[in-house]
């Protein structure tokens, strides 16, 4: 599966796409990157003085990116669950740094597992200068899209 196959696959678009780019996938994990607008409308009311990226907005790049990326590939190359759509089920992300508008990240994954139609991975958040901004585990569930 090309990569654009994959990004042109994700249930998700404007203003609720958080992928931009993928550099590399592969059975074990997903590398890609998403560059923050300063006109994302979250940055009107978080914070009014010194906006940031809120930690929910940088946990759904993440899914995006390292969960939902790496299951559409995942299925696709099982030629499993052809309109499977990946469904966040857990979460458990560390925070450490801010990210701002107009900021590029980088997500990177790795496989935990994925059986049983759940996969879960450890995901990395990155900020342009390679210092680690978040970090965490997730999981989720396959879902067929015809059960709503």
């Amino acid at each position: 599966m090309k990569i654009q196959e994959i990004i042109d696959r994700l249930p998700y678009s404007e203003p609720f796409l958080f992928v931009d780019r993928l550099d590399h996938v592969d059975e074990e994990g997903v590398t890609g990157t998403y560059t923050f607008s300063k006109d994302h409308s979250f940055y009107k009311g978080h914070f009014k003085s010194l906006p940031v990226t809120p930690g929910v907005i940088l946990t759904e790049c993440c899914a995006q990116i390292g969960l939902v990326c790496l299951g559409i590939f995942l299925t696709q190359k099982e030629k499993k669950q052809a309109g499977a759509q990946l469904a966040l089920s857990s979460t458990d992300m560390d925070f450490l740094l801010p990210v701002y508008p107009g900021e590029t990240v980088t997500v990177k994954s790795e496989k935990v597992y994925f059986r049983f139609q759940k996969l879960k991975c450890r995901v990395f958040l990155y900020n342009e200068e390679n210092q680690l901004v978040c970090k965490g585990e997730m999981a989720g569930m396959l879902t067929n899209k015809s059960n709503g």
